[in-house]
């Protein structure tokens, strides 16, 4: 018997020792199944119930042996107990499927392997043959589906006909969890079940995504998808969460094309559920995925459940309600949190609330204003966070800073931003991104010196491209966003301006002193005006006075709070605005955050859709911890922009400080602060 364990991939490894000791156990927990169903007056009571939902999985099973008809498929069926996706393979590939399963555990979550020629499955459930125990069983020869049947009795080596051989002999069961498995939880939440409110079977569709290969067995992930009331996410991914072995949480949430699904109306499995008003999409991983694997590895002969026809067990679901606070599934900082981050396309993004409260900590750190220049009046809850988590989906980041404040100097930049930004784009690229600097023409052979200075010693892992934009007419934004021109076709999924000059009402740049410093600016604003039309291509903005761009999100606060606001506000909003008594500090918390959420098992989970490659996990976190900001790092790229003539910010000081504070000990306690809380257990 072989068991799949998610614990190594979500760090809930108690509540899995418990779980696998519970499948192991003749102890199983039942709700008064009679083992004896099989006797006349039994079966006729239940053959004249017209509740189908009230009967017990034996009870049932009972009825699909003897193929009553009101059983077509499972759903809604057997509420409160795990069901099964069953494949039935020539043992000579089982040792691959296993495998197979092993790698893609939040498809394939194993239940059970049977040994060759065994109907049996002694931890799922007792009297059970699953020759006769589903309702309907897809045979396979070479790959292809060539009936579909009520039994498998004539494949059998007790009940054999003139036309078929004996095959069952040599083939194995795989047991699978379901999603049917979590409904009657999902129901006992008060969460809709719109496929067992329209009396549907659920839709399932193929993704683009593909699954680890094993052996022979290399195929696309399924899906099924249920429409969830958006004021009722949060609490489907709770309960989903609660039940790894029926796929746990959803691996999406959103627009199906991330997903590569181009039409719900056209599911490949089960039937079309219809979405009510307010309703979002929600993807789960799908134990169908195995059938895939069948057509893909072309088998001589295998069986499985039709789809929708599950073999019901007689395992109890997880309780919606935590039995105790000691077992890390249900300690509430591991439990997941859904996050919408994108209206177009439509993405939520899912944390553990652990990862999130980390955020929301340095969230505050970096939100103190020892400068005093008023900060806190336009500070916005989660902005950080919402803006960690977008960047975490993003594949291609373009960051741009600069800020010209020192107009009377050469070069008029100041030392608050360039830090920042190499900041973030060093985790960026550990994390596989791709990253670009945007910079005014006046201003590129002094991003090059930082980016340089930055590869020689070891603060960027790489050197990274560096553009400038220019407004040749009215498509320049969109040729600069997009290939061809093409908003399908976007270069960048997100723009991050740190400390950058952000464009007034008027139409000019002010510093904080109410200086227009337009002819150092090249209108890189107009990128971010672009990106609101262009679906896929979110914005950050970080600031710390209100004039730098992205701060448009929060004029209204700039004018009516900062010094000079009504006539220096940035007009131009990002769809994150971050900030800070520093912009700096943006950068350095902004990069933190991507580390912890890439270090959340429930972000990462949910980022690769339940696909983890296999990877040196340990060498990986070694990487992404060595491209986090911290003092040493920072102190040299401060000392590598005052010898390139770049000043304070407040002060137009030529000295080891930003914005008028010095580096010892202002910044170095916030980068220290920042890291603790990253670091802590």
């Amino acid at each position: 018997m072989t068991y799949t364990v998610l614990s190594a991939l979500l760090g809930y490894r108690g509540w899995f020792r418990t779980q696998r000791a519970y499948l192991h156990s003749s102890k199983i927990p039942r709700r008064n199944v009679n083992i004896t169903v099989s006797s006349g007056s039994v079966r006729a009571k239940m053959e004249q119930s017209d509740n189908l939902k009230s009967l017990t999985p034996a009870e049932l099973r009972l009825l699909i042996r003897s193929e009553d008809p009101r059983i077509r498929n499972t759903t809604g069926l057997a509420n409160g107990y795990q069901q099964a996706n069953v494949i039935i393979l020539p043992d000579k590939l089982a040792d691959d499927f296993e495998e197979f399963c092993q790698k893609n555990p939040v498809p394939l979550p194993l239940l059970y392997r049977s040994k060759s020629g065994q109907s049996s499955c002694p931890p799922l459930a007792k009297c059970v043959d699953i020759r006769t125990d589903i309702s309907e069983y897809n045979v396979y020869e070479n790959g292809k589906l060539v009936k579909t049947i009520s039994n498998l009795q004539s494949y059998s080596s007790d009940i054999r006909s003139q036309t078929e051989q004996n095959y069952w002999s040599s083939m194995v069961s795989f047991y699978l969890g379901c999603s049917f498995g979590f409904e009657g939880s999902l129901k006992e939440a008060g969460i809709p079940v719109r496929n067992v409110e329209q009396g549907t079977n659920v839709s399932m569709y193929k993704t683009s995504l593909f699954c680890v290969g094993a052996g022979v067995f290399r195929c696309p992930l399924v899906v099924t998808m249920r429409p969830i009331p958006s004021a009722l996410l949060d609490a489907a991914v709770n309960v989903t969460h609660l039940n790894p072995l029926a796929h746990g949480a959803p691996v999406h949430i959103g627009d199906p094309a991330f997903l590569g699904i181009q039409d719900l109306s056209k599911p490949d499995y089960g039937e079309c559920v219809d979405l009510q008003t307010g309703d979002v999409t929600v993807f789960w991983a799908c134990g169908v995925t195995a059938i895939e694997a069948i057509l893909s590895s072309k088998p001589s002969l295998a069986f499985s459940h039709s789809p929708g026809c599950m073999f019901l067990s007689d395992i109890q679901e997880p309780s919606i309600n935590p039995p105790s606070e000691s077992t890390n599934l249900t300690t509430s900082e591991f439990i997941p949190r859904c996050f919408l981050i994108s209206h177009n396309p439509l993405l939520y993004s899912l944390a553990s609330q652990r990862a999130v409260n980390k955020i929301r900590k340095m969230e505050k750190i970096i939100g103190e204003d020892p400068g005093q220049r008023g900060i806190k009046a336009l500070f916005v809850e989660d902005e950080l966070l919402l803006s960690c988590l977008a960047l975490s989906h993003a594949s291609s980041v373009a960051i741009t800073t600069g800020f010209p404040t020192h107009y009377m100097y050469s070069p008029p930049d100041e030392t608050d931003g360039p830090p920042g930004a190499i900041a973030m784009a060093s985790m960026l690229l550990s994390l596989g991104k791709k990253v670009t600097i945007i910079t005014d023409r006046r201003a590129v052979n002094l991003n090059r010196d930082i980016i340089n200075e930055c590869v020689k010693k070891g603060i960027l892992k790489t050197t990274v491209p560096l553009v400038t934009f220019e407004d040749c007419g009215a498509d320049s934004a969109l040729q600069f966003l997009c290939h061809n021109g093409d908003p399908k076709y976007p270069r960048f999924d997100h723009l991050v301006a740190i400390e950058r000059s952000g464009r007034a009402a008027d139409g000019n740049y002010y510093n904080m002193r109410g200086i227009n410093i337009k002819h150092l600016v090249d209108p890189i604003d107009d990128l971010f005006i672009a990106a609101k039309n262009i679906p896929g291509i979110m914005t950050t903005g970080i600031g710390d006075g209100g004039n730098e761009l992205g701060m448009g999100k929060l004029k209204d606060k700039v004018k009516a709070f900062m010094t000079n606001g009504k006539l220096i506000a940035c007009d131009v909003p990002a769809d994150y605005a971050i900030t800070a008594g520093v912009s700096n500090w943006g950068g350095y918390a902004l990069t933190c955050g991507l580390y912890l959420l890439n270090s959340c098992p429930s972000h990462r989970r949910y980022l690769t859709r339940g696909l983890l490659q296999p990877i040196n996990k340990e060498e990986q976190f070694q990487d992404w911890a060595s491209n986090l900001p911290s003092v040493i790092k920072e102190e040299l790229l401060l000392a590598k922009l005052m010898s390139l003539g770049v000043r304070s910010g407040k002060t137009g000081h030529l000295a080891m400080e930003v914005d008028g504070l010095t580096f010892h000990p202002t910044h170095s306690d916030i980068i220290t602060r920042l890291l603790k809380v990253t670091h802590d257990e």
